[in-house]
């Protein structure tokens, strides 16, 4: 069929009105096609289904099983979740990451995962105990239940822990011997009732250990636990200031007239990181001539108790002079270690005459662990020669004038 047969088409009019009713039936022709799987589906459908129907657990243990609640139904819905039946000496709840869970929305052809959270009492002994879920919609017409049989089994050999226990998730420090050294330790009491606890600690000679609640300051010798309660508190060790580098065991004791307990602590000293430096005399200044170097002799010495490595010299002077060190760097600066070093320090050659102040820093370490700096006083004066010279100029003009007033006299 061509155009010219069909006259109206070429309307302006009527051929917007044939664009907007296409428009208007390709999205029912599409909703159609996303919507056809759907038929397929039952009206109404739900399910509770356990990943784990059956498991088996250790005496004391905790149980944790997903739970996948399924609606397998053309529409959405709101599915009421309880557990019908709970054995005798258990908690149990569902639940989702961080809250307890009653009911869920759950979308047509989709699922929402769940945890089943089941906690044995300390009397729960060996045996199987049956855990049911059931779910339910919001209007009572669907009813879904979901069973986990939980075995338990005696440990072999090992026991339920009881009375007092401390736990540490940083059990060994390191750092230089002038530091403090802060652990954090929890402290959970595994009695049936209530009680206080006694802190002590064993440590190396001259060495101090502190209690404190955590993120407090105070100081505290003990503790008042509830049944079942846990507490995290800080134990602060301050080693001996004149302790050798190495590893030092440090035991935290607790105690009641019931129980006891114990964890040990373990401080690795690296040692201090100090040094000095100076000259003999103690004097900081030093003359000089603009242009010409001059030298000065000072000390470093590792006042420290660990070996200070890669110990090099930088300077701070100002602009266009010359500072070098022999030797330019010591590798290695043992405790107590002395070494002279030689520092030339060379004005600039426009340099006025006066006092210029320059720095001398010496940094042991990459990044470095310890630094020192001196400041000195640089006095620049201008060459001898020119001072001869300038000598040399008053007397001739002197002799100048006495030769010129002994012939004018004459006269």
């Amino acid at each position: 069929m061509r155009w010219k047969h069909k006259p109206w088409l070429r309307s302006p009019g009527c051929f917007m009105a044939v664009l907007f009713a296409v428009a208007l039936y390709c999205p029912v022709v599409s909703g159609e096609t996303q919507d056809a799987p759907k038929k397929d589906l039952p009206p109404r459908a739900i399910s509770i289904s356990p990943e784990y129907t059956g498991v088996v657990v250790p005496r004391g243990d905790d149980v944790d099983i997903d739970l996948l609640v399924t609606n397998g139904g053309r529409r959405d819905e709101n599915v009421d979740l309880r557990l019908a039946a709970v054995p005798d000496g258990w908690k149990a709840r569902i639940k989702t990451y961080s809250f307890g869970v009653t009911g869920v929305h759950v979308k047509s052809d989709s699922g929402k995962n769940l945890t089943l959270w089941a906690e044995p009492s300390k009397d729960v002994g060996p045996g199987s105990y049956t855990f049911v879920v059931q779910g339910q919609t919001e209007d009572g017409q669907l009813t879904s239940t979901g069973q986990v049989v939980v075995t338990v089994e005696e440990k072999e050999g090992k026991k339920r822990p009881e009375g007092i226990q401390l736990v540490t998730s940083y059990p060994v420090l390191t750092g230089p011997t002038d530091a403090k050294f802060e652990f954090s330790v929890e402290v959970e009491n595994k009695l049936d009732k209530d009680g206080i606890f006694n802190l002590a600690a064993e440590a190396p000679e001259n060495w101090t250990v502190n209690f404190k609640p955590a993120y407090e300051d105070k100081f505290i010798s003990s503790l008042r636990l509830k049944a079942g309660q846990s507490q995290t508190m800080a134990v602060e060790v301050t080693p001996n200031p004149r302790a050798e580098p190495g590893t030092y065991p440090v035991w935290v004791k607790i105690s009641s007239p019931q129980t006891e307990g114990k964890v040990e602590l373990t401080v690795t000293l690296t040692g201090t990181f100090k040094i000095d430096a100076g000259t003999a005399t103690g004097l900081l200044s030093l003359s000089a001539v603009k242009g010409e170097p001059a030298l000065l002799s000072f000390y470093v010495k590792n006042t420290g108790s660990a070996p200070l490595n890669n110990v090099k010299f930088l300077s701070f002077q100002p602009e266009n002079w010359k500072v070098t060190f022999d030797p330019e760097s010591v590798d290695t600066l043992a405790p107590q270690e002395l070494k002279q070093v030689e520092v030339s320090i060379t004005p600039a050659g426009q340099a006025l005459v006066g006092d210029y102040s320059v720095g001398l820093r010496v940094e042991a370490g990459s990044p470095p662990k310890a630094d020192k700096t001196i400041e000195l006083r640089v006095s620049v004066t201008a060459s001898a020669t020119w001072g001869w010279i300038g000598i040399g100029l008053i007397v001739c003009v002197m002799a100048g004038l006495v030769f010129l007033f002994a012939r004018l006299g004459r006269r």
